[in-house]
């Protein structure tokens, strides 16, 4: 008994970090986009979260934990609509429910990963989306896909059988958040002004002190996110956890740094910023199979791959991603999944087996948010109209504004 409260503990602990990194979303993609559309990003922000945990109450954590039997194909399964307490044959709350957290803390830690997903596309789509259909996307994706998805690893499916593995969610969490970004962004288009003569425009964030401070309640939260993921408060594990974490964010940060500044001369935040992110995504798959000097490797490529492609984003696909979600939680995600493949301790991880659930996440993903997007496209509009974009998404979506005595005339 005294086990499971010290376990528990630690769990809502890491429960409570995880709510916390919305906030450091939510300071992110304010800070690195303008300040007219500040409300419109809060707003989406806010409703991802609130909605996301009534839905995985509702249908997600039953469908993402449906108890698969061994004559389960692992693909789609359901225990049932809400949340049901764990009883003794006597109708007493059975504690035995696992021995590092109470049914209650295992749901509401799994709930706050549930949200995340749609809080990478909110980014990626920002400034020029409609709030009612990326509303409409959220309760689906959200309630519907990802639950599933997480099903086929964490809930026991057919790639847990097959050996796939991914600690806190490079792949299933920050992935399936990036496939579907990548799919709404070219459904919806780049922001006015951002290309020109094919050429991608900087259009600079507003408050770049506050993306810094995003930054830093990520990693902060990111203690949380793969700590609470070792699912007990064992000392040793988590102590490693922890470690490798800080280290990948520390190297992914330095080594973005070095390359950004080689290949465009000038010391740039943002993209340190985004390096520390893509560090902390990277080594999220594998924070417990990896050394310390194999978790510095994983960063510091990551760091590197977050300026290259966030280039090629830009200048190859022409797409218009504002805060970079694409190159951090899907290139950053894949190759920390793959990376298992390669660093990890386990001589059971292969490479192949994780680049098989790289491949079948990435099918669903943009199958299932296509549909939702183009039929959403096709019928109610995604995008808003010019004169809505150019004066700002704050006044015609909410009739508010973030900053009333500091307006500035941006377009």
């Amino acid at each position: 008994m005294e086990l499971l409260t010290t376990n528990n503990v630690w769990m809502m602990i890491c429960t409570a970090l995880v709510f916390f990194m919305h906030l450091g979303f939510a300071c992110l993609e304010i800070g690195l986009t303008r300040q007219k559309n500040t409300i419109n990003i809060l707003f989406k922000n806010i409703f991802i979260i609130t909605v996301g945990l009534l839905l995985y109450c509702l249908v997600g954590f039953n469908l993402m934990y449906p108890g698969f039997t061994e004559d389960s194909l692992g693909l789609l399964g359901f225990a049932g609509f809400g949340l049901d307490s764990p009883l003794t044959a006597e109708g007493a709350l059975d504690l035995t429910y696992n021995e590092g957290y109470t049914y209650w803390t295992d749901f509401l830690f799994q709930g706050m990963f549930a949200a995340t997903a749609a809080t990478i596309v909110s980014g990626a789509v920002a400034e020029r989306i409609k709030i009612v259909p990326f509303m409409i996307f959220t309760v689906i994706y959200v309630g519907l896909i990802y639950p599933i998805a997480g099903s086929w690893k964490w809930g026991g499916g057919f790639l847990d059988d097959m050996g796939f593995y991914d600690f806190a969610g490079s792949t299933l969490v920050h992935s399936v958040g990036g496939w579907a970004a990548v799919v709404a962004v070219c459904l919806l288009g780049s922001r006015i002004g951002k290309f020109k003569d094919g050429k991608p425009q900087a259009i600079p964030g507003h408050n770049i002190p506050l993306a810094t401070a995003g930054v830093l309640i990520l990693w902060l939260g990111w203690f949380g996110f793969n700590g609470g993921s070792v699912l007990s408060a064992d000392p040793e594990l988590t102590s490693v956890v922890l470690v490798t974490t800080c280290l990948a964010a520390a190297a992914g940060g330095v080594v973005s740094m070095l390359v950004s500044t080689a290949m465009y001369k000038n010391l740039d935040l943002t993209m340190f910023l985004n390096g520390i992110l893509g560090g902390l995504v990277g080594i999220t798959a594998g924070a417990d199979v990896v050394s310390p000097t194999s978790a510095i490797i994983i960063g510091a490529v990551a760091g590197a791959l977050i300026v290259l492609a966030v280039s090629f984003v830009d200048n190859v696909l022409k797409l218009d991603d504002p805060v970079g979600a694409i190159a951090v939680h899907l290139v950053c995600g894949i190759w920390g999944t793959l990376a298992v493949g390669i660093f990890s301790t386990n001589p059971e991880h292969s490479f192949i087996t994780q680049l098989i659930g790289v491949l079948c996440y990435a099918a669903i993903c943009i199958v299932s948010s296509f549909i939702i997007i183009y039929v959403l496209k096709k019928t109610v509009g995604i995008r808003v109209s010019e004169k809505e974009e150019l004066e700002g998404l704050d006044g015609h979506e909410h009739g508010m504004d973030a900053y009333p005595d500091f307006r500035l005339n941006e377009h």
